[in-house]
């Protein structure tokens, strides 16, 4: 297989995207863009009328372009990488944060992968944690730009050896010689995110087919995906990352459990599975704990797992809270004691806090319309303590409960 990465094409003269990006990449360009790594993009108009002094006006809107785009990846990347790296406006919007590829890189690793083909591969964010688990990665996008991208991270983060890049239709990748392939369908288009997995670029049935082709695979996906457009085939994985629901990952082939769903809580790696859905969960009263899923494990329909465990009960069939009359530790929720129980009404909420002197409140609602910073500006609050109130149903009925959380 003929390596790709010996240098970057010339851009074509009709494409100033691609032009722009070659001039960053010349050693004028390099330098500019390092002295723009602590730049206020407040201060850009008096920046850029500097700049155009003694560079190519093209060459310092490029700069600022991807100094912007940079700083945008901190929170994906971390400073060290992202400072070193290269972004489009789409690449830092659909790339995997490092944590959660290099979960999935080191699961790949774990079952004995050494090679991956990476198919709709971006900007390379998991292709770069493929190869830095010891991964050889073929990571392919048939957008040229893209893959120059991705080419060019991979060079800048001392990754070239391991990642070959190529520009090329996903769907005419040969990926036999590997022993896992990865897919990360395009999930937005013009009007913004797609939501039916047959519209994603290539379609989920694609991406389902080729990899059963693999002998193992992973296809990444919205976390919203309805569960009965997974196949039996897969084993259904829901990441979250502090806290945050990032995406969800279809598992396919030996070291894989078909059939089960898995919610994983990074950067604990704390993992919950169950190899097939349990029955529904009781429901009753509000006990004196109230516990709120992590959103992988509500995502993957764990919360009758987090029922068992607990002993305890749903405060609404349709309410992904759980409740119970002793308290519960795990890493899967977040834990309340609960004080008080009203019905919806704004005035008794307002008085419980004047008489509780609350000067802090989170809302935290779920099955309730009411918009937190609403109902915070109504309540005037003033005081030196602080509570939770929840906006929620139980029983079918809108409920406020009050509260502090454990611990």
């Amino acid at each position: 297989m003929d390596r790709v990465n010996a240098s970057t094409p010339a851009a074509p003269s009709d494409d100033p995207a691609r032009a722009a990006f070659a001039a960053l990449r010349t050693p004028e360009g390099e330098q500019l863009l390092a002295g723009l790594r602590d730049h206020d993009p407040a201060d850009e108009l008096a920046t850029a009328t500097r700049l155009r002094r003694t560079h190519p006006a093209e060459l310092v809107s490029a700069a600022l372009g991807q100094a912007r785009l940079r700083q945008r990846a901190v929170a994906k990347f971390g400073a060290e990488d992202a400072y070193r790296m290269y972004f489009t406006p789409n690449g830092v919007e659909q790339a995997t944060r490092t944590s959660v590829a290099a979960h999935r890189a080191a699961r790949f690793a774990g079952l004995g992968v050494r090679s991956v083909a990476d198919l709709c591969c971006g900007i390379g964010g998991d292709a770069i944690a493929l190869a830095r688990a010891g991964i050889s990665v073929l990571a392919v996008d048939r957008d040229p730009l893209t893959a120059e991208v991705a080419r060019a991270n991979a060079e800048a983060l001392g990754l070239a050896g391991l990642v070959e890049v190529r520009c090329a239709d996903v769907t005419e990748i040969d990926t036999a010689p590997y022993d896992a392939v990865f897919v990360d369908p395009a999930r937005r288009g013009g009007r913004g995110r797609i939501f039916d997995p047959e519209a994603y670029s290539p379609p989920l049935s694609w991406a389902t087919a080729a990899a059963l082709k693999a002998p193992r695979a992973a296809l990444k996906i919205a976390p919203g995906i309805p569960h009965e457009a997974i196949g039996p085939e897969a084993e259904a994985e829901w990441i979250s990352d502090g806290g945050d629901v990032k995406e969800a990952v279809l598992w396919y082939g030996e070291g894989f459990a078909p059939g089960a769903f898995r919610a994983t809580l990074l950067p604990s790696g704390a993992t919950l599975t169950a190899p097939a859905p349990l029955p529904a969960p009781p429901v009753g009263p509000v006990g004196r704990y109230l516990y709120e899923p992590d959103g992988a494990v509500i995502r993957a329909h764990l919360v009758a797992d987090i029922v068992e465990q607990c002993g305890g009960r749903l405060v609404d069939e349709t309410i992904a809270y759980v409740t119970s009359d002793e308290p519960y530790s795990s890493p899967y929720v977040s834990g309340y004691e609960i004080t008080d129980q009203l019905p919806f009404n704004m005035k008794k909420l307002k008085a419980l806090l004047r008489r509780r002197e609350v000067g802090v409140l989170t809302v935290k609602k779920r099955g309730s319309a009411v918009e937190p910073e609403e109902l915070r500006r109504r309540m005037k609050l003033a005081g030196p303590n602080a509570v939770t109130v929840f906006l929620t149903r139980v029983a079918g009925a809108p409920t406020m409960l009050v509260g502090h959380p454990l611990g």
